[in-house]
C-alpha cells in the first residue's frame, strides 16, 4: 500500500495525490509511504524515483543495521524499530531530499502511523518539511524502546519477589532469558545511537542542522536507553552471581551433613565388620549379653559424635 501527503506552497495539505501531480510547481514537498508494498509498488523506487540500485537493494533486503548513505540529490537512512515481544528489529528505510521523503517498511508500524497522522494535522510539520518528518519518525521509534525496557525491568522485579517461591533453576532460566532480550535491545539501541551521532555531526545533511535541537533530544534519549540497558544487564549479572552463590552454599551445607552422617557410621561399620568375621575363637560371640553391649557401645559412639558435630554447627543448614 502506498499513501501520499503533499504540502503546497501556501502550506495546505493534499492527500493521496496522483504521482503525475507530485512534480507540479505548487507542491512544496511531499511524503510517500510504502507500507508493506506489492512488487509493482516496489518497482516505483527505480522506475519513478530512479534511486541508486544499491540503496534500493538495501531497502528491500532487510539488513537490520542502521546506516546513513549520501547520494547526489538525496540521503538514504536505515532505521530500526521494535515489533512484537521478541525484540527483533524491523527495518525502516528513508529516502530524504529537500522536497520529498520516501519511507519504506515491510510491516505496518504504529510509529510510522503516528508520525503520519501528525504530518496530516501539524502545521509545524508542513512548514519545517522532510527533515522534521525524519525527526518525528525517529522520535516515535525511540519512544517505543522505553516500554520494552520497562517490561524487562518488571520481569526482574517479579523474579526478586518470587525468589523464595520458585526453584533456583527456574529463576536462572528466567534471568538468562532476560539477559538475552537485553542483549538484543542493546544492539538495536546502540546502533541507533551511533546513527544519531552521525546525523548530528554530519555536514552533508541539508536542513537537518536547522532541527539539531530536536535530533539532540532523541540522541540523549538513546544515551539514556543505553544506560538503562547496561544497568539492567549488571543487575541480572549480580542476581545470577548471587543465586549461584546461594545454590553453592546450600550444596556445601548438604554435603557437610552427608559427610557428618558418613563419619558417624565409619566406627559403627568398623565394629560391625569386626564381629562379622565369624572366627571360632571370638569370646564375645559366646557372651550372653555381648550383642546388647556392642549395640550400646555403638549407640554411645553415634550419640557422642552427633552431639560433638552439633556443637560445632555442622548441622545448621
Amino acid at each position: 500500500m502506498i499513501r501520499i501527503i503533499a504540502i503546497t506552497k501556501d502550506l495546505k495539505p493534499i492527500y493521496d495525490l496522483p504521482l503525475e501531480d507530485l512534480a507540479k510547481e505548487n507542491i512544496l514537498w511531499y511524503w510517500m509511504d510504502f507500507n508493506a508494498p506489492s512488487q509493482e509498488e516496489k518497482s516505483l523506487l527505480d522506475n519513478y524515483f530512479h534511486f541508486h540500485h544499491l540503496a534500493i537493494e538495501d531497502c528491500i533486503n532487510s539488513l537490520n543495521t542502521p546506516k546513513l548513505d549520501y547520494y547526489d540529490n538525496y540521503n538514504f537512512f536505515i532505521l530500526n524499530a521494535l515489533t512484537g515481544d521478541n525484540l527483533e528489529p524491523t527495518e525502516v528505510s528513508l529516502f530524504v531530499a529537500n522536497n520529498y521523503i520516501v519511507s519504506y517498511h515491510d510491516t505496518q508500524l504504529n510509529e510510522l502511523d503516528e508520525a503520519w497522522e501528525l504530518a496530516k494535522t501539524s502545521e509545524r510539520s508542513w512548514e519545517k518539511g522532510p527533515s522534521y518528518i525524519v525527526h518525528q519518525i525517529l522520535d516515535n521509534i525511540v519512544d517505543y524502546f522505553f516500554p520494552a525496557i520497562y517490561k524487562l525491568e518488571e520481569k526482574l522485579n517479579e523474579i526478586e519477589s518470587n525468589v523464595k517461591r520458585k526453584p533456583i533453576h527456574d529463576l536462572m532460566d528466567e534471568i538468562f532469558s532476560i539477559r538475552s532480550d537485553l542483549l538484543k535491545l542493546r544492539r538495536t539501541v546502540n546502533s541507533m545511537r551511533d546513527l544519531l551521532y552521525r546525523i548530528l555531526n554530519s555536514t552533508r545533511l541539508e536542513g537537518f542542522h536547522d532541527h539539531k535541537l530536536y535530533f539532540s533530544d532523541i540522541y540523549y534519549h538513546l544515551v539514556k536507553l543505553s544506560d538503562m540497558v547496561d544497568s539492567n544487564r549488571e543487575i541480572t549479572s549480580d542476581m545470577r552471581d548471587n543465586y549461584l552463590s546461594i545454590n553453592s552454599i546450600r550444596m556445601n551445607k548438604h554435603t557437610m551433613v552427608l559427610t557428618v552422617i558418613t563419619t558417624i557410621f565409619i566406627p559403627l561399620t568398623f565394629i560391625v565388620g569386626v564381629y562379622g568375621m565369624n572366627f571360632q575363637n571370638m569370646p564375645e560371640l559366646s557372651s550372653k549379653y555381648g550383642y546388647f553391649i556392642v549395640l550400646l557401645i555403638m549407640a554411645i559412639i553415634a550419640i557422642t559424635m552427633f552431639s560433638w558435630f552439633k556443637r560445632k554447627g555442622w548441622f545448621d543448614v
